[in-house]
């Protein structure tokens, strides 16, 4: 970099770094014709070009096996690095939490409240983490949860709290397979108290009531301002449920406000066959 960049002399780069001139002269003997591997590497190379899923390993097998070379697997890992061929590929768990009651449909307040997360971060890159819940059937937001990070205990107690708030539970919670929404603490806070329906994994539409209030969360307050500070991430985004609540108008309520609409709304449940609370 001094010599490339800054046009320093390599005599004086060498120096003010403390690298001896001949070591800086020298040519790795990886990039020269006498490398001994230079066979076993451009083997390797149009292995992995081939089969780009497979490791280390399953090319010292070729070479073995398939080619009948005598080599040793760990100089063939120690090759394998030095050629950049390691791909370390993430394969997600798929986790699935078991429901407590069967799929229900929203048609009175009170009867699902559907949660998830949403992540942004403050600009200095630090997570922000947003829980947001919402009546299916008045699409109010009920929840308003802005921390770095929020755990399974924590979730709880704001439930707690807004339960009484709004005069008991729902009969159900919908959510996802997030690792707080399967956990055993909120597993034995809604037990004999609030049904628990799990969407199945990777299907965000049987959501989609949170999805569509997250989506414009999104679009209309996270990607419009840069936090400096969890404090102002907290104060703006509960103006923005606090606005979405009182002069939101939605199209499926007739043009009236979730607050309008729970106010003047007269829907009672009908009960489905097979629909217990766990």
């Amino acid at each position: 970099m001094l010599v490339d960049t800054m046009s320093m002399s390599k005599r004086l780069a060498c120096k003010a770094v403390g690298l001896a001139r001949s070591t800086y002269a020298r040519t790795p003997i990886a990039q020269t014709p006498a490398d001994p591997d230079a066979a076993l590497r451009a083997t390797l190379r149009e292995y992995a070009r081939d089969h780009p899923l497979h490791g280390f390993r399953r090319a010292w097998a070729h070479l073995k096996h398939d080619q009948g070379l005598s080599v040793n697997s760990k100089k063939v890992h120690r090759l394998w690095k030095e050629e950049g061929l390691q791909v370390r590929i993430y394969h997600p768990r798929k986790r699935a939490g078991v429901s407590s009651c069967p799929q229900i449909e929203a048609d009175a307040p009170k009867v699902v409240w559907a949660m998830d997360f949403q992540f942004d971060s403050t600009v200095d890159g630090k997570a922000i983490k947003i829980a947001s819940m919402i009546d299916e059937h008045t699409r109010q937001s009920l929840l308003n949860i802005v921390e770095r990070s929020i755990t399974a205990q924590r979730l709880t107690d704001e439930l707690d709290k807004t339960f009484a708030l709004w005069d008991g539970p729902p009969m159900v919670l919908r959510m996802d397979n997030g690792p707080e929404f399967i956990s055993h603490v909120l597993q034995e806070f809604c037990r004999d108290r609030v049904g628990i329906s799990y969407i199945p994994p990777g299907t965000p539409w049987n959501n989609g009531h949170i999805e569509s209030f997250n989506n414009r969360l999104r679009k209309e307050c996270l990607n419009r301002n840069h936090w400096t500070s969890l404090l102002e991430a907290r104060v703006v985004i509960e103006d923005f449920k606090d606005d979405h609540n009182h002069r939101h108008r939605h199209s499926s309520l007739g043009y009236l406000t979730p607050a309008e609409y729970a106010a003047q709304c007269t829907h009672n449940h009908q009960p489905v066959e097979g629909c217990e609370i766990d």
